[in-house]
């Protein structure tokens, strides 16, 4: 855990986090923080009255007067119910205000969470462990109004308090409240470096989690069973678990001590105020009230103040915490926005990467180098490769997850930086090679390739159907409403577990999703078949055959079988095209294509002659 210190926003910034955080929190439940500032108020102002009403009664009862004593004793019963009252509304309150506050943060985070128009954002560690500090943030943001809240109450408490102790010594009240003044410095300093322990223990803690869940799901179960890996994973989570615990274990000692510290000058002032007011009421200059309203003054003052310097120290945490959130929602969309967008029009000429250059940042190689191609309307580009040729990466370019860092991408001869990312990619279609089994039923893994078919079940079994996946959905349990998941039950059925696919069958889902767009302008098949078998690829093959016909496509596949019909065949190496045109002119130009197809091609016929 070598990760350095922060630099912590300034005041102004601060400042503006705070204004974003009340007006979150105020648009989110105003009668509900409005009932909370009057139960703050009331239970402010109901220790000053007790003491005040305690005053009195001691009094009466020295000078033997008992007269108002009824009274005085009816008014405490009366003060006392309103100050019960008062904490138990505020418990709910509080409550009731951080879920909703809660809830309108995470709406507002994960908004711009899903607005990030690139991947890069994703792929940074840093802003995950910003991110996850930000989602942390937003779990809690009523702290920020609790804590305003609780400061604003034991303030009151303490005016009321100061005005007393100003009558029986104005020396002391300003002693008293210049001591306030160090331990709020302190727990300022205390609080940053707080932050600056969660900001250092986040990648350790995120570490953790992912060991924690190598261990409990089932991603990884048969590896971990097979290979006997559990105790290798427990070990290397507990290694995280002390690290980020022994940073904690560090903060909370030097808390401790100086807290400590701060109670005993608390209790030494506090200590000499009481001599000095005994020795004052033996030579009557107070009376026993006055020493009892003093005593009450001096512990009410100090554990307000006390109160406020902690309420003060965890604003200053929640707003440093809080303003990761705000850094992500205002970072903006992560890829630049045209300020003139232009419009996307049908693809009817085609596609062209002129000088495409890409590396992800100035630290990495090129992944691509000078990149010309050109995909035409209504045809198909086969790309082809050996692994970490840039197959993937240019896919990427051509969905606008990344830029190109030199040339260009034309849409028809509109560069798509032009246009904006979301206009773009609803022209788009694709089966991605690492696709998602998203643990819901089996009609919303399909229907999430277009949300338009949501509701349309016989739109999303007729792309099942060109998927050849349709009869295994239609005999699950509950056919097409199965949950496909074994971590969530059914809602059918809590006591049952999920069902899961196998990996040919999930391959078939995400076709489906792409078989809902088979009207987009371009259709992008990054390894389509990969999970299926033989004869089920034949046929997959067959169906994206029909499915392609007439349309614009580019597909990836390392079988070199399932490209060969392909219009063009491009071969990447090193980022650069080195070799292009139909399968016919690449084996007849015996360069690196017509070594892959021989190679692959020779498997086969070795395999067919053995069993001869």
């Amino acid at each position: 855990m070598k990760r350095g210190r922060r630099e912590h926003p300034g005041f102004r910034v601060l400042a503006r986090g705070a204004a974003r955080g009340a007006g979150l929190v105020c648009q989110a439940a105003p009668a509900h923080v409005a009932a909370y500032v009057a139960v703050t108020l009331v239970g402010a102002v109901t220790p000053v009255a007790l003491a005040w009403l305690t005053k009195d009664v001691l009094d009466g009862i020295a000078h033997g007067s008992a007269a108002g004593l009824p009274g005085l004793a009816a008014a405490i019963a009366v003060v006392t119910t309103l100050a019960a009252a008062a904490t138990h509304a505020a418990e709910y309150l509080r409550a009731e205000v951080d879920r909703r506050v809660s809830l309108r943060a995470k709406d507002e985070l994960f908004t711009a969470v899903c607005g990030f128009t690139g991947l890069a954002r994703f792929e940074s560690p840093a802003f995950l462990d910003r991110l996850r500090m930000a989602q942390q943030g937003a779990s809690n943001p009523g702290r920020l109004i609790d804590t305003a809240m609780s400061a604003a109450r034991s303030l009151i408490t303490v005016a009321g308090f100061v005005g007393s102790l100003l009558l029986i010594s104005p020396v002391f009240t300003a002693l008293l409240l210049l001591s306030a003044i160090p331990a709020l410095l302190i727990e300022l300093r205390l609080s940053r470096q707080r932050v600056d322990m969660m900001w250092r223990i986040g990648p350790v803690e995120r570490k953790e989690m992912f060991y924690a869940r190598l261990m409990s799901t089932t991603d990884a179960a048969k590896e971990i069973r097979l290979f006997d890996l559990g105790a290798f994973l427990r070990v290397r989570m507990l290694a995280e678990v002390r690290a980020a615990y022994a940073a904690r274990r560090g903060m909370d000692r030097r808390e401790s001590a100086v807290q400590a510290g701060l109670a005993g000058a608390a209790a030494i002032v506090a200590g000499v105020g009481l001599v000095w007011a005994i020795l004052a009421a033996a030579q009557g200059r107070l009376s026993v009230g006055d020493v009892s309203m003093f005593v009450a003054a001096i512990a009410g003052v100090q554990a307000a103040l006390s109160t406020v310097v902690s309420a003060g120290a965890m604003a200053h945490e929640q707003l440093l915490i809080f303003q990761h959130h705000v850094t992500i929602i205002g970072s903006g969309p992560g890829l630049p926005v045209p300020a003139d967008p232009a419009a996307l029009p049908a693809l009817r000429r085609g596609i062209e990467l002129r000088d495409v250059w890409f590396r992800y940042s100035d630290e990495h190689p090129w992944v691509l180098r000078g990149v010309d191609l050109f995909i035409p309307y209504g045809r198909t580009v086969a790309l082809v490769g050996r692994n970490g040729a840039g197959k993937s990466t240019l896919i990427k370019l051509l969905c606008r997850f990344y830029d190109p860092t030199r040339g260009a991408i034309l849409w028809d001869g509109v560069d798509i930086r032009d246009v904006p990312p979301e206009a773009l990619r609803a022209r788009i279609g694709a089966v991605f090679q690492d696709f998602v089994s998203y643990e819901l039923t089996a009609r919303d893994n399909i229907a999430v390739g277009d949300l338009t078919a949501a509701e349309d079940q016989e739109r999303l079994r007729l792309a099942a159907e060109e998927a050849g996946v349709n009869e295994a959905l239609a005999a699950l349990p509950y056919g097409y409403e199965t949950l496909l998941s074994r971590d969530f039950a059914p809602e059918q059925d809590e006591e049952a577990d999920g069902v899961l696919l196998s990996g040919g069958q999930w391959q078939r889902v995400a076709l489906a999703r792409a078989f809902l767009r088979r009207e987009s302008d371009l259709m992008i098949l990054d390894e389509p078949s990969a999970g299926l078998d033989a004869e089920a690829e034949y046929e997959v093959h067959n169906r994206l055959t029909r499915l392609r016909a007439g349309r614009t496509s580019v597909v990836i596949s390392h079988r070199l079988g399932a490209t060969r019909d392909a219009d063009t065949i491009v071969v990447l190496s090193g980022g650069a095209v080195t070799e292009q045109g139909t399968h016919a002119e690449l084996r007849a130009l015996d360069g690196t294509y017509a070594a892959l197809f021989t190679r692959q091609a020779s498997g086969y016929v070795d395999d067919l002659a053995a069993r001869r």
